[in-house]
């Protein structure tokens, strides 16, 4: 029977002096005084299960406290198991009982339930009790963004070939280990592909290289051949057991996703290599398993592949909002967009905005000045007045220095919190690693102000 709330703390709770325990203690106090969290987690934990009935699991609570460990301490979940079962400090934060020890698969499963909606509204109970408590006013606010990697290795025509190639070959043979005497026949061309990859990394001729890629073309189109006659067998195969039937399908499923991004592949490598286009990024590929990743390019700065994340920030280094974008929008586009998140969460503008030159726009100070924002300043002008962004030069300077505070909370994420790189998979797994990121992080904030402020 799954539980909201453990229902009593162990009798020996350790009283540690060292300064992640004590920031542990005021972030379990955070978390205590808004026990509507567990509501949130607990209807993500049983929707797909009853709660009534079968083994007890995890409770609600110690769910989302062992996620929010994990996302303060930059776990993995491994590594997460086994500070549950070494440190006494994380378990009594975690609210594990006695003779409980989570494995690395059953926090895997139970973290991943949360979902995006879930961590938005844990979130907003976290920004509401900050402002309950006058930890965070919202009336200033700094808006930035940044890019977050998706866990892929830097995409190559040559790797994304082979990569196609490798995964399909594995599963076909997976195929023909399923099926009793499959109609479909196959080559295994990838110690050859391999080969090749290398010749075109180390290859100091265009024409050497142009070789290799074309030999890498035509094993690519074998592939594609050998999967498009194994995927209807698959589909239909009816095995002894319902596993098998239902594997063989799964194995079509999959070989038929990798079919049409490999043959998006051998499009764009063929246009690129061959012909000389520059393939547009919307119409690339960077990746057989992250195939949801952007191509982002900041000004004169590296390309980078994952996807754009907008932040507001507060005086208290709170992360109030986020947005979370597909493509590569300007930041102007999203300057909007953030106000009235912000509106939302507070029933009204903040009094002061100050956002990166990005963010710079005509339309978007107009937008500011007619809901009520007082100064909205940004870094760099680009066409705009002092004057017509705030009350003063002196408001304007205090504003643009105000600004460079969110850099820092933006390099605590990316350092500290593993908003670097997302190693979640999938889109929505993408938007949940962030969203509690940024909900760890911000309930460190809120223990450390109330540590100095002891």
């Amino acid at each position: 029977m799954r539980q909201k709330f453990t229902p009593q703390m162990n009798l020996f709770y350790p009283v540690g002096r060292n300064s992640i325990v004590k920031e542990l203690e005021q972030i379990s106090k955070v978390l205590d005084a808004n026990p509507k969290l567990m509501d949130f987690v607990f209807q993500d934990l049983t929707t797909s299960s009853r709660s009534d009935t079968g083994r007890k699991g995890m409770t609600a609570e110690q769910v989302l406290r062992c996620a929010v460990l994990k996302q303060y301490r930059e776990l993995t979940y491994e590594e997460l198991a086994f500070h549950l079962e070494d440190s006494d400090a994380f378990r009594t934060f975690s609210r594990l009982e006695m003779g409980q020890y989570p494995s690395k698969s059953i926090l895997q499963e139970n973290i991943k339930v949360i979902g995006e909606e879930t961590w938005e509204a844990i979130h907003k109970e976290i920004i509401g009790y900050a402002q309950r408590e006058k930890i965070e006013s919202g009336r200033t606010v700094r808006v930035d963004s940044t890019t977050v990697e998706t866990d892929i290795h830097h995409p190559t025509d040559s790797t994304l070939l082979a990569d196609g190639i490798r995964v399909i070959t594995r599963w076909l043979t997976e195929g023909k280990e399923l099926v009793p005497q499959p109609q479909y026949r196959f080559s295994d061309h990838r110690r050859v592909v391999k080969k090749r990859v290398m010749t075109i990394l180390n290859a100091r001729k265009d024409t050497v290289r142009q070789e290799a890629y074309r030999d890498l073309l035509q094993y690519a189109r074998l592939v594609v051949g050998y999967a498009e006659e194994a995927i209807p067998e698959l589909a239909s195969y009816e095995g002894h057991t319902l596993s098998d039937t239902f594997t063989g399908r799964e194995l079509a499923r999959r070989i038929e996703r990798a079919v049409r991004i490999l043959k998006k592949v051998i499009d764009q490598t063929d246009r690129r290599v061959f012909k000389g286009e520059k393939v547009p990024a919307s119409e690339k590929v960077v990746s057989f398993f992250e195939d949801h990743t952007d191509i982002i390019v900041k000004g004169r700065r590296d390309t980078e592949y994952g996807h754009k994340v907008f932040f507001a920030g507060g005086a208290s280094t709170l992360i109030l909002n986020c947005c979370i974008v597909r493509g590569n929008p300007a930041d102007s586009d999203q300057y909007q967009q953030l106000l009235e998140n912000h509106k939302e969460q507070y029933g009204r503008m903040p009094r002061q905005v100050t956002a990166d030159g990005g963010f710079a726009s005509k339309d978007n100070l107009v937008f500011a000045k007619e809901n009520g924002v007082k100064d909205a300043a940004f870094a760099k002008k680009r066409g705009l007045s002092i004057l017509d962004m705030a009350k003063s030069s002196w408001v304007y300077k205090k504003l643009r220095n105000f600004r460079a505070g969110i850099e820092s909370s933006i390099s605590a994420l990316k350092r500290a919190f593993g908003l670097d790189r997302c190693t979640w998979s999938g889109w929505e797994g993408f938007k949940r690693y962030v969203l509690s990121a940024i909900v760890s992080y911000n309930l460190l904030v809120i223990a450390r102000i109330r540590l100095a402020s002891a």
